[in-house]
């Protein structure tokens, strides 16, 4: 029998590998019976399961922290002549010809929207032609295009950031412009 030494100093002898299991597979004396390279896979079978750990679940959690529906329109996918209803949060990563009214638009680098949609926030980093009423905050970023009638109450837009058409402070256009706020055309 050919007999190694183990990390702890104990020998123990060498047998056939036993066959695969998740439990320790130790003799009366409390010894493991496998060998070390075996017995170290499968001592802990917590550590090698599909259970998340802590920071997992925190990234898990905010996530799916979102509130309400949550539509996401995925690259390469078009849809047309829709009315979109019932929906909190609209992504859009392909393409989008719709009417909507929701919480949140979002539209990724190579998405586009075209259509009529009021929002409460829009987060545009593709392209959106129409009308657009944003009621509370419009954010265009570097390699966002806004364009057609816009109506925002407060507009952020980064450098490079495209913004054109019929442009108005406020989220109606009939609405009476009692403290002087700036009304731009754009191009």
């Amino acid at each position: 029998m050919l007999r190694s030494e183990t990390l702890f100093g104990k020998r123990e002898t060498n047998t056939p590998n036993p066959p695969l299991s998740t439990t320790n597979n130790l003799s009366p004396t409390g010894t493991s019976s496998a060998p070390k390279a075996m017995s170290s896979t499968i001592s802990n079978p917590v550590s090698n399961s599909m259970t998340p750990t802590p920071a997992q679940n925190t990234q898990l959690n905010s996530s799916t922290n979102e509130v309400g529906s949550k539509l996401i329109v995925g690259p390469n996918i078009k849809l047309k002549g829709v009315e979109i209803t019932d929906c909190d949060t609209l992504v859009v990563e392909g393409f989008v010809e719709a009417t909507m009214d929701s919480r949140v638009i979002q539209i990724a680098e190579r998405g586009a929207f075209k259509g009529s949609a009021e929002i409460d926030i829009a987060e545009i980093r593709g392209e959106f032609d129409g009308d657009l009423t944003v009621r509370q905050k419009l954010v265009i970023y570097a390699t966002g295009k806004v364009s057609g009638k816009i109506r925002y109450g407060k507009v952020v837009i980064e450098e490079g950031g495209q913004l054109a058409g019929d442009v108005q402070v406020g989220t109606t256009a009939t609405a009476a412009n009692p403290r002087g706020l700036a009304v731009a055309k754009a191009v």
